[in-house]
């Protein structure tokens, strides 16, 4: 039985210390009900693995702002000024990583692949100390896949088996970090019987999810609002 009847139920084993993908892509498919749950559960010292950090007041920008949040490997933290705080006042670990590499990273732990060769970052800071090795005359940097414990993941369209299918932009990082935690768990919009969701259309198959929420009112947040004077 993957279907969870709340959030606390769904994240109840998540402990502190623990590594977790976050899906999302600014904040488009973020798993924001899931992320308000480790927010009131209060486990700290995680590690998170997202393309972005959120922002101050809304999905993981919460969680810096709570102090739950020791590292964090991403490719974007342009839009949180606490996470700049707590980066530059030594307070906060970052791996920062091309976004495209970030996305390949998380597709290659996902398929049990432990590293692998890109050009992208060589001969910057983001390589220093890797391993670089010459093809065909170019440089590639040799870059590890990631896994975590838990990936939290968020939906449109989800069944009772876990099978999961997201909405346009959301695709971003949700499926590939689906594949890559141990544990994952998401929550959708809209719950259905299992065989209602046409198998072509599904994006995640059921056999990566562990758990499935349904969840309400979301909150359409515009990350950077840009208006006509």
């Amino acid at each position: 039985m993957k279907v969870r009847s709340s959030i606390e139920e769904a994240i109840n084993d998540i402990q502190d210390g623990a590594t977790i993908m976050v899906g999302g892509f600014g904040l488009v498919g973020c798993p924001e009900k899931l992320i308000e749950g480790v927010l009131r559960k209060g486990v700290k010292n995680l590690t998170i693995i997202s393309n972005n950090c959120g922002i101050d007041d809304y999905g993981l920008g919460t969680l810096l702002t709570s102090r739950q949040i020791r590292k964090v490997f991403a490719s974007y933290v342009g839009e949180n000024k606490e996470f700049e705080r707590q980066f530059l006042d030594g307070e906060l670990e970052l791996e920062l990583v091309p976004q495209g590499t970030l996305a390949e990273r998380i597709r290659a732990g996902g398929a049990g692949i432990p590293a692998f060769y890109t050009p992208a970052g060589v001969g910057t800071e983001l390589t220093s100390g890797k391993e670089v090795r010459t093809f065909n005359g170019k440089e590639y940097v040799l870059e590890t896949g990631l896994t975590a414990d838990f990936a939290l993941v968020k939906g449109w369209k989800g069944d009772r088996s876990g099978n999961v299918i997201y909405n346009k932009t959301s695709r971003n990082f949700n499926p590939m970090m689906a594949t890559a935690g141990t544990v994952t768990i998401a929550e959708v919009e809209e719950l259905l019987e299992t065989g209602e969701m046409d198998p072509n259309f599904i994006h995640t198959p059921g056999i990566f999810v562990q758990r499935i929420i349904q969840c309400s009112n979301y909150e359409k947040k515009i990350e950077r609002k840009t208006i006509r004077t």
